[in-house]
């Protein structure tokens, strides 16, 4: 069963990720509050939501797309990061466990998420959710790649994508049951 308390390395890259980002949103709170409670992570959500900019209307659509473009904002971050983290692999194996989660990250920076959020301008719901819940997945796939004595060195970022997918598909079924 998850749990929705962030674990502490989350939350610290969260702060670094709402200390670089501009000021926030000006949306009705309740409504933010009241969409949050019924995702699987209530303080990730009011945090993102809250501090994210936009000129997308702030209904529910749009506080799932706003959702949907931080998930594809993290997972572009995680990409870069992975990426950076190849060129400087001395060991094998992490460059070939490295180059696996990229290749896992590219379709979903490149294609799934983008797609997603095309879906949601145009009520496509349930596609969305689909799209939005492969980066989920994909940063679950990258993390089980790493084994034995090769540690991860995407494991907050991996659980951070993971966390804001769940958020941003719990908002867009909220659109599904309309």
């Amino acid at each position: 069963m998850r749990t929705p308390i962030l674990s502490p390395t989350i939350f610290l890259l969260f702060l670094l990720f709402l200390s670089i980002s501009p000021p926030p949103i000006q949306c009705d709170d309740d409504l933010i509050e009241q969409i949050c409670k019924k995702t699987p992570f209530y303080d990730l959500c009011l945090a993102s939501l809250k501090s994210n900019p936009t000129t997308i209307p702030m209904d529910i659509k749009g506080l799932a797309t706003t959702m949907a473009d931080i998930v594809l904002s993290n997972a572009t971050d995680t990409l870069d990061f992975i990426q950076s983290e190849i060129k400087q692999a001395s060991d094998p194996q992490m460059e070939r466990a490295l180059a696996y989660c990229a290749e896992l990250y590219i379709p979903v920076v490149k294609y799934n998420l983008p797609q997603a959020i095309e879906a949601l301008s145009k009520g496509q719901y349930a596609f969305a959710a689909d799209g939005i819940s492969d980066a989920a997945k994909e940063a679950d796939a990258c993390e089980k790649n790493f084994s034995g004595s090769l540690k991860s060195p995407l494991t907050v970022r991996n659980k951070l994508v993971h966390s804001l997918s769940d958020v941003a598909v719990a908002i867009v079924k909220v659109l599904l049951k309309g």
